[in-house]
């Protein structure tokens, strides 16, 4: 095992690529304990101690803590990751957006750039969300979070966090471009990660303290070990559809005349249905906190992460982007035109459109698995954590997230010393590691 990693010393551009993303996500980590100007900070950690267990906690999450230290990182990448589901969502009814998609990479240059765009302007008013909610909010014992409220602190709070955004925006493409592994999805990661001392030092303090029992314990290690055995099958499951290529005569050679297959993931969308889904459910939620008229407050209470009405409607809408994203980065089409073009075909189903349609079938079929897969790792075990009433920081949630990115990771890396003629990461006799194709 020390050989296998060590061959990764012995590629200079492959450690370059390994040094900077750990750079990159050391610079975010250290932004995260930068605290907007104007908020008093030690205030603000005893108001949200005082709210654990609530929305704010699943937020503080995908912002890696920085809700909680109200730091300049606060909005997270949330802001990116909603303009990127608006995008996608006006690519399927504007036909200009939807012709920019299919102009290869200079469109999608495009739709990055509007992206971009988008998540200033969602930051900018989250931001403004964000300051005026900091000024009306006070901790039990009367103590105001902002001492010093007004249009200065409004706007400097606004400047703060679309620029902490912006950069946390521009750190994730720079991991993806220079780095290892897809950049957005690498720190949102890092965020949950870097919780994990902290709960298990909690953990700890309360078996400690009688809080929790050793059973309790034991029962969570057990279903956090098959939860993350669940998550790593199913994300190396696939549909292989065979495929036969005819064989071709150009000029003296011949080509084709091969059989190979056409591999399906079980799970397409990867990590992107939880991470849309909750990002969506936060926003009307984070909303109500603004809006002090009975009705938000009633939708407040329907979207808490313990209520059933949020576990419903979590569950429909991570079904509905499975369906959704796997249709965006996948079209049936276009890999039937390209079979029929190179002279492949699927024995017993004619070239062209039938060939689209079966794999449209195919695909349909096993998107709904790994939709129900990926809903019951998500919401199965919270609830059975809840079930024994304990304080655990990591939902099925955060690992998915971890275990779906860390396999896509590990797999690029394994790409690399494969390409360069090293064995992979488990060895020259181990199996080789399948990640997901790398997706926001």
């Amino acid at each position: 095992m020390a050989s296998v990693f060590g061959s990764l010393t012995k590629i200079p551009e492959l450690r370059k690529r390994i040094l900077f993303t750990i750079m990159m996500l050391g610079i975010y980590r250290i932004g995260v304990f930068v605290t907007v100007p104007g908020v008093d900070r030690e205030v603000v950690d005893k108001f949200f101690g005082s709210s654990s267990g609530s929305l704010f906690s699943l937020f503080n999450m995908f912002s890696g803590g920085a809700l909680r230290q109200m730091s300049i990182f606060a909005l997270g990448i949330m802001p990116y990751i909603s303009s990127s589901i608006i995008f996608q969502l006006l690519a399927v009814v504007i036909p200009s957006l939807e012709r920019l998609q299919k102009e290869g990479e200079m469109g999608r240059r495009k739709i990055t750039q509007y992206t971009r765009y988008g998540t200033i302007v969602l930051a900018i008013v989250q931001g403004f969300g964000v300051a005026l909610w900091l000024e009306s909010q006070r901790t039990n014992l009367g103590e105001a979070l902002v001492p010093d409220a007004g249009w200065g602190f409004r706007m400097m709070t606004i400047m703060s966090l679309a620029a902490g955004t912006a950069f946390i925006m521009w750190l994730g493409e720079q991991i993806t471009e220079r780095g290892i592994g897809n950049g957005i999805s690498l720190i949102i990661t890092a965020g949950i990660v870097a919780a994990l001392p902290d709960a298990l030092f909690q953990t700890f303090t309360y078996l400690q303290k009688g809080v929790m029992k050793p059973f309790t314990v034991l029962v969570i290690l057990v279903l956090a070990v098959a939860v993350i055995a669940v998550i790593v099958f199913f994300e190396r499951g696939q549909r292989r559809i065979p495929v036969q290529y005819a064989r071709r005569v150009v000029g003296r050679k011949m080509y084709g005349g091969q059989s190979t297959h056409l591999p399906l993931k079980v799970n397409t969308s990867g990590v992107i249905p939880p991470i849309f889904a909750s990002s969506i459910l936060l926003f009307p939620a984070t909303l109500a906190n603004f809006i002090d008229k009975p009705w938000m407050q009633d939708i407040q209470a329907a979207l808490q992460p313990d209520s059933w009405t949020y576990t419903v409607l979590y569950v429909v809408l991570i079904v509905f982007f499975c369906y959704f994203y796997t249709a965006v980065t996948f079209n049936p089409i276009d890999v039937a035109d390209n079979m029929k073009k190179y002279g492949g075909y699927i024995p017993g189903i004619r070239p062209g459109k039938q060939t689209a349609v079966y794999i449209d079938k195919v695909l349909s079929r096993i998107t709904f698995g790994g939709a129900l897969y990926i809903s019951a790792v998500c919401v199965l075990p919270t609830l059975m954590i809840a079930q024994f009433n304990v304080p655990f920081y990591f939902g099925g949630t955060s690992l998915l997230i971890v275990v779906g990115v860390s396999l896509d990771t590990v797999s690029q890396i394994e790409t690399h010393l494969i390409t360069r003629h090293y064995d992979g990461l488990t060895g020259p006799k181990g199996p080789r590691i399948r990640g997901r194709s790398s997706r926001g």
